[in-house]
């Protein structure tokens, strides 16, 4: 009696300690306050009271533009990236069936047949025809923790694909805004080409009937020329390239891009970043991040459930006539085992496991906080540009169209007074190209925090 209630404690101390291993992955708390920073105040934090946010947008609705819309269609449907986070789904899935079946009995059928003759008496035959079943009961939550594992380990891959349909959508966007860009330098510089070509023409007419320009001021404005038109071939070369990495985007070969013109983008100018926390959700690569702690949490849970006893039932049933087995033969077999494995010496194994399943949780924990930083980090710094690019913009365009009066009268002056030298005309048609190019870069970075700041709230859903 005494024996029996040491036993009966032993068991009770054993599930308590084991309750544990059933707890459910709970998010660990992560300071989010301060994760969006106002690019105006160097001390503030931008109000962030709205729970909507750009992110939420359809991706048809941030990007207008029917030619990008048309490209962005067919990545969707062609990457080899995305075709490949999918498949990662459909096998993460077939894995969560096989950890859900574990809790099912498994079956076998393990038929023998035999045929004897023993000193050339009569021949004997004998057969046996059971199915046998085993059962592994889930008393310390081995095969729940590993479902749960693998079920965090599917959503996973799940946020896994769309982070990558996210990154497909503003790489897309980024190229083909880059494209308008280009063609936007091509078309100032090849102005500027035609305008330095006219400027070097007059100095070899001014040089042929006049004495107030000199051999060094052609040679000059034709370097000047020249200059501008390998810029031109540097742009079609840029052009190019960009080209050929959109078309790999969307898995073609590559080829020659249809597009609009960068003056005729819109851009969405709600530009709500909604409150710190909806990242944890929301943007994929954050949610993949959290995922992948919780199998984590659930794999340190079986490495912990692996010090406990495992209980397995099995038996057979079926058909024999072996006299060996059973006494009358012919009858139906029938045979049940309990078999009860506790491990005592695993030559630190098992320690060892917990201590890699420990170590790998404490990293995931790590990569998580730092992928809600550098999330809210790229938040930042989208909307920073954003801001920057639109009052660069209003101060280059204000450049541009003073610098266009400078050339004009430049010319005008030149041709009307000596006094004037190449050096003046040169120098404000560089100022120009220059002012242009940067008016355009302008342009482009605005379009192109857009893009970071859809990404950086994790759009595309």
């Amino acid at each position: 009696m005494k024996r029996l209630k040491i036993i009966s404690l032993l068991g009770a101390v054993v599930v308590l300690n084991s309750c544990g291993l059933y707890k459910q992955y709970q998010r660990p708390s992560v300071n989010t306050k301060g994760l969006y920073r106002d690019s105006i105040s160097l001390n503030d934090t931008l109000a962030t009271a709205d729970t909507l946010n750009m992110g939420n947008l359809k991706w048809q609705e941030v990007f207008t533009d029917a030619a990008l819309q048309q490209l962005i269609d067919s990545g969707l449907k062609n990457n080899a990236n995305l075709q490949v986070a999918i498949l990662s789904v459909q096998e993460a899935e077939a894995q969560l069936r096989a950890a859900k079946l574990s809790f099912f009995s498994s079956l076998a059928f393990n038929g023998t047949g035999a045929v004897g003759r023993w000193d050339f008496s009569t021949t004997a035959t004998t057969y046996s025809l059971p199915i046998a079943a085993s059962w592994n009961i889930d008393l310390f939550g081995k095969l729940t923790n590993a479902k749960r594992a693998q079920q965090a380990i599917l959503l996973q891959s799940k946020a896994y694909q769309q982070a990558v349909r996210t990154s497909l959508v503003s790489n897309i966007a980024n190229s083909y805004y880059t494209l308008l860009m280009l063609d936007r330098q091509l078309e100032i510089t090849d102005s500027t080409a035609v305008l330095t070509k006219h400027t070097w023409d007059i100095m070899v007419a001014q040089k042929n009937y006049s004495s107030s320009t000199n051999e060094a001021s052609v040679q000059s404005a034709k370097a000047n020329y020249y200059s501008v038109l390998s810029s031109a071939e540097e742009l079609k070369r840029q052009i190019r390239t960009t080209e050929n990495a959109l078309s790999l985007l969307i898995n073609q070969s590559p080829q020659t891009i249809r597009r609009n013109k960068i003056e005729d983008q819109t851009l969405p100018e709600n530009l709500a970043v909604g409150v710190p926390v909806q990242l944890l959700s929301n943007r994929p690569d954050v949610y993949s991040a959290e995922l992948n702690l919780a199998a984590c949490y659930y794999q340190k849970k079986q490495a912990q459930a692996n010090f406990y006893p495992n209980l397995t039932l099995s038996g057979s049933a079926g058909w024999t006539n072996s006299a060996s087995i059973v006494i009358n033969p012919g009858k139906v077999l029938l045979s049940a085992v309990a078999n009860l494995t506790q491990p005592i010496f695993e030559n630190g194994k098992l320690k060892a496991s917990l201590k890699v399943a420990e170590a790998q949780q404490q990293t995931a924990y790590i990569k998580w906080q730092y992928a809600v930083l550098s999330a809210g980090s790229e938040v930042n710094n989208a909307l920073a540009l954003y801001q920057t690019s639109a009052k660069k913009g209003s101060f280059d365009q204000q450049r541009v169209e003073s610098l266009i009066k400078n050339v004009d009268y430049a010319q005008k002056m030149f041709s009307l007074s000596p006094s004037v030298t190449y050096l003046e005309i040169i120098t404000a048609q560089q100022a120009l190209l220059t002012a242009q190019l940067s008016k355009v870069t302008d342009d482009f970075n605005k379009m192109q925090s857009i893009v970071n700041l859809y990404y950086a709230l994790g759009g595309g859903r």
